[in-house]
């Protein structure tokens, strides 16, 4: 690739995720794939475990460097954290490492200097053992951008995005007896805002239609397997039509997700973490995209963990991840385009 022209986007920053797991051999393959067509992209990793992995590797200083070199090796911006690989094992001791990669990645974003960022997955019981104070990337990310300045309702909102379906998850990680108390009309309706925002902003949907799951088997049954469909969803529902939004809801979950009910809605609006992830993982277990909406960043991640069981074995398909990469690149496109 040549140099990149005057207006093009500036490359997508890549962090590590978890070393011992699969994020350093699907950065490699995910880089193949797109070394002669692109999006162009950079890793924050450490330089000298990477070239155990690969020879094409040239160690750059700034993301700006990531252009020229992309085609003739997977750019890669060295940690100033230590970094301990044993493929099949996370271990305590990167922990810093891990959270540098994402604090920078972000940090350019903020500054202009990437496109956008692309988180590798992490272990999230290892980051929590070492101290870790959040749930995962989707509520870390808050925090890190909760200061920076951004149009429209702020999340994080976490959205699962494949080629038929998008849902995005009103509670996200919590056991579900936690995830039914946080529930509010006002939780729902924050999420359906950032959603609807997001799908103009940074999907270029102009008039978005979103739909709204119920908590309870066919949607409370009228009362009759659960109040919360009528005494806290259907609030919300009403509420967001009231703003002008296209929504419906609560709908029972069960029969949202076929080709036909697909054809209907932009995004499905889903109360419990796996009401959203079950339908979007089984669409397209290999090539969904884990989107955080709401930030004043584009940020996206494949749409998989670790892979601890796989890991260094080579055979770690970098599918979503390059989804991922091609997903932050569009948003990143449009987004400067609509805003």
């Amino acid at each position: 690739m040549s140099a990149s022209p005057p207006n093009a986007l500036p490359p997508i920053a890549l962090t590590m995720g978890d070393p011992g797991g699969i994020g350093a051999e699907i950065a490699v393959k995910a880089w193949a794939a797109l070394r002669h067509s692109g999006p162009v992209f950079f890793l924050i990793d450490d330089p000298a475990r990477m070239a155990k992995l690969s020879h094409e590797i040239i160690v750059i200083q700034e993301p700006g460097e990531a252009q020229d070199a992309f085609a003739n090796g997977l750019p890669v911006l060295a940690l100033t954290s230590a970094v301990s690989a044993m493929p099949g094992q996370s271990q305590r001791e990167n922990a810093p490492a891990i959270l540098e990669s994402v604090e920078r990645a972000v940090g350019f974003a903020l500054d202009g200097s990437a496109a956008a960022i692309v988180t590798n997955p992490i272990q999230k019981s290892m980051l929590m053992a070492a101290g870790f104070a959040f749930p995962g990337h989707t509520e870390f990310l808050g925090e890190l951008t909760k200061s920076a300045p951004m149009p429209g309702a702020r999340g994080p909102v976490m959205m699962l995005s494949g080629p038929q379906l998008r849902t995005v998850p009103v509670t996200i990680h919590h056991a579900v007896k936690d995830a039914v108390a946080m529930l509010t009309p006002q939780l729902i309706v924050h999420t359906a805002i950032v959603t609807a925002e997001a799908l103009r902003d940074n999907f270029a949907i102009a008039n978005p239609r979103i739909v709204i799951s119920g908590l309870n088997p066919h949607a409370g049954e009228v009362g009759a397997l659960g109040v919360e469909d009528d005494m806290i969803i259907a609030p919300a529902v009403d509420e967001l039509r009231d703003m002008g939004l296209d929504v419906r809801g609560p709908l029972p979950a069960d029969t949202m997700f076929h080709e036909e009910a697909r054809a209907t809605y932009d995004a499905a609006l889903c109360m419990l973490h796996d009401q959203a992830l079950i339908p979007a993982k089984t669409l397209a277990f290999h090539d969904a995209v884990n989107v955080t909406l709401g930030l004043p960043i584009v940020r996206t991640s494949p749409d998989h963990g670790t892979a601890l069981d796989i890991a260094g074995k080579g055979v770690a398909r970098a599918d979503s991840l390059i989804a991922a990469i091609r997903l932050a690149a569009d948003m990143a496109q449009t987004r400067r385009e609509n805003l």
